[in-house]
């Protein structure tokens, strides 16, 4: 794919949602790190339907290191792995507050360190709590970026670097929102809604669902 067709492609992306955000609700980087953090294999809607019942009242670090392991794992057990997500998300607050002051640190590697939170994880917190523009490369992205031919990769480093080269500067910030809702309501996985797609004009996948 040339660099015109991406250039298009991120173009009419950001005409149809020209601010584009994650699903997660949350109000401080803290929650948006815990929401990240609990949606591992795991729906924005149902995180969101937990952390509706505890962020208002369990919404800091030392606030939620006081609720507990036990405490958290009966407010997330709806959602999958939720005995490994409390303890990795109590253990994350408790170095929060003893290594960071109870702020959420800025780098990629000081988030990498954290339990339970992983490259993606820390790109997404990155980009959109600290408006910084990395790219967090989910299944809905590596899907988009290989089907379509705008990055193409083996693994989910391979996409996020290629990706990281060729989205043009201006639309890095917002592009891995943009590609998140590709992938999860248009560029599905079993059958791609290509005719409802705004850019499958410029989509090089060969088998397009037809109208």
């Amino acid at each position: 794919m040339n660099a015109a067709k991406r250039r298009e492609i991120f173009a009419r992306l950001q005409a149809a949602n020209p601010h584009p955000t994650t699903e997660l609700e949350y109000d401080t980087p803290f929650q948006l790190l815990i929401a990240v953090l609990l949606s591992a294999q795991a729906t924005d809607k149902s995180v969101n339907i937990a952390t509706r019942k505890f962020f208002p009242r369990y919404g800091t670090p030392q606030a939620l290191l006081d609720l507990g392991e036990a405490g958290l794992a009966d407010y997330i057990k709806t959602i999958g792995l939720y005995r490994t997500k409390a303890k990795n998300a109590i253990a994350t607050c408790r170095i929060l507050i003893e290594q960071y002051g109870g702020e959420v640190p800025q780098t990629r590697e000081a988030l990498e360190a954290l339990p339970g939170v992983g490259r993606k994880t820390a790109n997404v917190v990155l980009n959109t709590a600290f408006g910084q523009p990395t790219m967090a490369v989910d299944t809905h992205i590596f899907r988009v970026s290989n089907r379509t031919g705008l990055a193409p990769g083996k693994n989910v480093l391979e996409v996020e670097r290629k990706l990281e080269k060729f989205v043009p500067r201006e639309y890095m910030q917002d592009a891995h929102h943009w590609l998140i809702l590709q992938g999860r309501y248009v560029c599905v996985a079993r059958k791609p809604k290509c005719p409802q797609c705004g850019i499958s004009d410029l989509c090089e996948f060969k088998d397009k669902t037809p109208a």
